[in-house]
């Protein structure tokens, strides 16, 4: 769906409205909470709306990613969505493709196994993201992502399907140092890495480069950032991982393993350039290797336990056989 630009009018122009933030809602963050009143609105727009300060909370300027409180005050400008844009959908090949991913799905929540490439939402270019496009497939269901994965990133993406749930899971996700939700992840890492558990706790501070391309590196002026890495095996001199992870931050893993001295395989962004040709040349290595296995949680305050995995993409299980 497309968006025209809010400040020209078109047929029945749409008018300012303030919306009171329900007790349900309380915790989300501003701009997922536009998202819910907005549908169909590209999150390029959003931001853009906040950005120029059409968007206020209480009367002042907020920032996207502001948790809101119950009995805030949002306005919300004119915004129309064109016609032509409410027939534009995903492609119907990508929306099955998405389909097939689904590995759990129960009355609360569903689990995707993301494919590499897929972003987790749409913005900055992309069009359809996997939300995006699993609302498309459910409509009239309400969807809301618990958590993302980077684009290059494969494997499990939950998403709600009450609000209550969403709400749940995302307490357990503030909880400190991973107690609330335990997440596995499968990588391959270059080098040799020793045996036993290898624990970076180095924290990591998220910057634009020119272009306004994200690049995080480890800096004292960062954020916490826990990750344990364990050798799982050893093949072709380089070392296939589990990597357990206690908090949540932006490209995580891979910069870790970068500090390491051991960065993730055919990561084209902290990794080895000469690693990454060798390995693309010989196992047929042509994306980043990391993927998010397992996530186990319990809804309910704990009577409801859950153990979610998602099988390691085919490509990578090739790679790993190709490598001797």
């Amino acid at each position: 769906m497309t968006a025209q630009d809010p400040t020209k009018p078109a047929g029945d122009k749409p008018s300012v409205r303030m919306i009171t933030v329900p007790a349900d809602r309380a915790g989300q963050r501003l701009d997922n909470f536009l998202l819910g009143q907005l549908k169909g609105a590209p999150r390029s727009l959003v931001y853009k709306l906040v950005r120029s300060g059409q968007v206020r909370v209480n009367g002042g300027r907020a920032k996207a990613e502001r948790k809101l409180e119950a009995g805030d005050e949002v306005r919300i400008p004119p915004v129309r969505l064109t016609e032509e844009g409410d027939k534009a959908g995903p492609p119907e090949a990508f929306m099955r493709r998405l389909e097939q991913a689904i590995v759990f799905e129960d009355a609360r929540l569903l689990a995707l196994n993301k494919p590499t490439g897929v972003a987790s939402h749409g913005g900055s270019g992309i069009t359809f993201g996997a939300i995006e496009t699993l609302r498309a497939l459910r409509p009239g269901q309400t969807l809301e992502l618990v958590h993302r994965l980077d684009r290059d990133t494969s494997g499990l993406l939950i998403v709600a399907k009450k609000r209550s749930a969403l709400s749940e899971l995302q307490a357990l996700l503030r909880e400190d140092h991973g107690s609330g939700i335990r997440k596995r992840y499968l990588t391959l890492l270059a080098g040799r890495m020793p045996d036993g558990v290898m624990t970076v706790d180095a924290p990591l501070h998220v910057g634009l480069r020119q272009g306004g391309e994200r690049h995080v590196q480890v800096n004292a002026i960062g954020k916490e950032s826990i990750s344990h890495f364990r050798v799982l095996e050893r093949k072709g001199g380089h070392s296939y991982c589990e990597v357990r992870i206690e908090t949540g931050r932006t490209h995580q893993i891979r910069v870790h393993a970068q500090h390491l001295g051991h960065p993730v395989a055919g990561d084209d962004k902290y990794g080895d350039p000469a690693v990454n040709k060798r390995l693309r040349e010989q196992i047929g290595l042509k994306r980043l290797f990391l993927h998010a296995a397992s996530l186990e949680f319990a809804l309910d305050d704990g009577k409801s336990p859950y153990v979610l995995s998602a099988p390691l993409a085919d490509e990578l299980v090739e790679a790993l056989d190709r490598l001797r």
